[in-house]
């Protein structure tokens, strides 16, 4: 596509369309109603493209090489917009935290949970959420503005001064060769590429995919439908790791890469800031309580995430032991949410009928089972 767009254009549509299938998972979940998994899912496309896809990226490139190369300025917007992305989650879920919770009585649940999960609460989150994420999209579309036409006479065409030899050559190749493949046909194989891959979707959000597995609704969308999509991925890294191990022991070794493939953070970055947001208005156009109050324990991992992430980059060079870090930083984070149960508050937000209904037939059935304890003793 950079061919025939040019390679910012080309980028944005290559990122783009990479992400359609995890927002069509993420559609297919809003429609079921599936809010809660829903807000497991994009927090895992987010920690899967900037933990494990980049992580194993610099494992395999990196492996014959001392350092490779990030594109500076590019690295360094990101940095912005990843952290701009990250604090839009962290917001709600300050200003949750923050809320008074009401006085504990007699040690009952019901009461403190009625001061706080009101309807009324509930719409003053879907406002501010929906706010915000008109707020988000004019952000993204403003970077996207500024990688494409930055200010100054003719700085769209000429290469950034900064730039590593490798990147220099990458974009002198793709303006002077000629693409191999035509447009036509590049259309009509995404078309049949997404047609597939929305079918596949499809089958795989159905309900039954979580019980016959036993899995938490928590995991299942924070770890599994995002592994799922990153399957192909993850099988052409492997393989390139098992051919370059190959040429290295029994072939002339392979010449090194030196420029890093970091593109799964600018996919994470689009999902923060550009899909998740429409989420949220295509749930408000259909009536859906979507609001970016996110599960605590998830926006926690999301900053962890994002630190360790521009900590890597900072230098706009990476190695396979900061590869290894990213990884290993991904495996604890499923390894966690192995365990957690979720938070029921946010569940409770997250419910399509009245919160009033919901917190009373909840309180009903915890005080139900406390007088079955009870009255077992």
């Amino acid at each position: 596509m950079a061919f025939y767009c040019g390679k910012d254009l080309g980028d944005l549509i290559v990122i783009t369309l990479n992400n359609t299938v995890e927002a069509t998972l993420a559609i297919i979940l809003l429609i079921r109603k599936e809010l809660r998994i829903l807000q497991s899912t994009i927090i895992g496309v987010i920690i899967l493209h900037l933990l494990l896809i980049p992580g194993t990226s610099f494992i395999t490139g990196g492996a014959n090489i001392m350092s490779q190369d990030l594109t500076p300025h590019i690295t360094e917007l990101n940095h912005t917009l990843l952290t701009m992305g990250v604090l839009s989650l962290v917001l709600p879920a300050a200003f949750f935290a923050a809320l008074d919770r009401g006085v504990n009585v007699g040690g009952g649940a019901t009461e403190e949970a009625s001061v706080l999960l009101t309807d009324e609460m509930r719409d003053h989150f879907l406002r501010f959420s929906r706010g915000m994420a008109i707020i988000m999209l004019i952000m993204y579309i403003c970077s996207r503005i500024y990688l494409h036409d930055p200010p100054g006479d003719d700085n769209a065409l000429q290469p950034h001064a900064e730039l590593p030899d490798a990147i220099r050559e990458h974009e002198e190749k793709l303006a002077s060769e000629d693409p191999e493949v035509n447009q036509w046909i590049c259309i009509v194989v995404i078309v049949i590429a997404v047609a597939f891959m929305a079918v596949t979707a499809e089958f795989v959000c159905r309900k039954p995919t979580t019980a016959f597995f036993s899995l938490t609704h928590v995991w299942f969308g924070l770890i599994l439908l995002p592994i799922i999509s990153f399957a192909a991925d993850g099988a052409i890294a492997v393989l390139y790791f098992l051919r370059s191990l190959y040429h290295h022991f029994f072939h002339t070794p392979m010449e090194p890469i030196t420029l890093a493939k970091a593109r799964a953070i600018d996919l994470s970055i689009q999902f923060s800031l550009f899909w998740m947001p429409v989420f949220v208005l295509l749930a408000w156009w259909t009536h859906r309580p979507l609001s970016l109050l996110f599960d605590l324990f998830e926006v926690a991992i999301l900053v962890g995430a994002c630190f360790l992430v521009n900590y890597v980059t900072a230098d706009a060079k990476t190695n396979w032991a900061e590869g290894c870090a990213m990884v290993a930083f991904y495996a604890m984070i499923a390894l966690t949410a192995w365990y957690y149960p979720g938070q029921p508050e946010v569940e409770t937000f997250l419910s399509l009928g009245s919160l009033a209904v919901e917190t009373v037939v909840t309180g009903g059935v915890e005080g139900a089972a406390a007088a079955a304890t009870g009255s077992g003793h």
